[in-house]
């Protein structure tokens, strides 16, 4: 495997190696990913930072957790479930949920583990970070607002999460919008070493390896994020106010551990939890994904990602990749709301 593949193979979240040399890989055609004019997108208002609050929040227990989520739209309308990532919140879909709502859909946006008003039902429970541990919140999730079938998306953590749940339990998905494509990792394939340039990218990574580390994320909570922001969306002008309803977020508890646990893990540092030993065996083979899909990327991710035709192949249904310009960063939702809404809505007439 070539330096430049080994480099590829992984994402903001440690993705791991594919398992195909790129070489096999067909080519993805890029989209400029503009909706058209007609669009309940541009029906609803769209301009990036129209909305401050959600329409609805709640809470609800939901297999080892009390999930607060935000939900907008009509309640018999199609389910679409939006998964945010680290170290971000579900404000990253704010201006996302009214221009889905306006287009029918009910839209579902809950605080992972270790976010906003999310707590675990026991304070016995492991703060456990591993994807498999967040793939089965957002499964208990939709089990407890008994919703069969959802469009699943995400960015960053959000993004693996989806993509676990597309491989695994298909039959929950409609289709999936994921940024920055095939995000689904396993140990193994992390303790293989990258170029250093590339290593140099994970430098968090290996901070949070350390105790120092920790108590430095501790102490520093809302800077390092702020940081992480800035170096992953180099050309997002985001302001405080943007940042602080996020940071708000990150007061949870069991942020910092869970945070911790889920660098510490990738890297075999520490043990996940034996009852998710199955699912990551599955996952270390790689799945493909058959539910139709769009990925998307931003044209000016400063975050380490893979190249769209590394992971074409993975997506074994119907399928499209939608390049966002314009400076879009990491986090695409909050940054283009309307193309990324658009792509929701498309993916769903697949």
């Amino acid at each position: 495997m070539s330096d430049e593949f080994s480099y590829q193979r992984r994402s903001i979240l440690g993705m791991a190696a594919l398992g195909i040399a790129a070489a096999q890989l067909a080519p993805v055609a890029a989209a400029a990913a503009q909706p058209s004019t007609n669009t309940p997108a541009r029906a609803a208002g769209a301009a990036r930072g129209s909305h401050t609050s959600f329409a609805s929040m709640k809470q609800v227990d939901a297999g080892v957790l009390s999930v607060g989520y935000a939900e907008d739209g009509p309640a018999d309308g199609p389910v679409v479930l939006l998964l945010h990532g680290w170290p971000y919140d579900i404000y990253s879909y704010v201006d996302v949920a009214p221009l889905l709502a306006a287009g029918g859909y009910r839209v579902l946006i809950p605080y992972l583990r270790g976010y906003g008003s999310t707590r675990f039902l026991s304070a016995d429970t492991p703060r456990n970070g591993q994807q498999a541990a967040l793939a089965l919140d957002a499964m208990a999730f939709l089990d407890a607002l008994k919703v069969e079938k959802a469009i699943v998306v995400g960015y960053d953590w959000g993004a693996r999460t989806v993509n676990i749940m597309a491989a695994l339990w298909p039959e929950r998905c409609k289709a999936m919008v994921s940024v920055s494509g095939y995000l689904i990792g396993s140990q193994e394939a992390n303790r293989m070493p990258l170029p250093p340039k590339a290593e140099l990218q994970w430098w968090y990574q290996y901070y949070f390896a350390t105790e120092r580390g920790q108590a430095g994320y501790q102490k520093y909570t809302r800077d390092f994020a702020r940081l992480i922001w800035q170096l992953a969306s180099p050309k997002w002008a985001f302001d405080d106010a943007t940042f602080e309803r996020s940071a708000a977020a990150f007061d949870n508890p069991d942020h910092v551990a869970i945070s911790i646990h889920n660098y510490r893990w990738r890297l075999s540092l520490v043990e996940g939890e034996a009852k998710f030993d199955d699912i990551e065996k599955k996952l270390a083979t790689f799945p493909t994904i058959g539910v139709p899909t769009i990925t998307i990327e931003g044209d000016a991710n400063g975050a380490p990602h893979p190249d769209p035709a590394v992971y074409a192949k993975k997506f074994t249904g119907k399928y499209e990749h939608r390049l966002f310009t314009g400076g879009v960063g990491h986090n695409p939702p909050q940054e283009a709301p309307e193309a990324f809404a658009q792509a929701i809505i498309d993916v769903d007439k697949f």
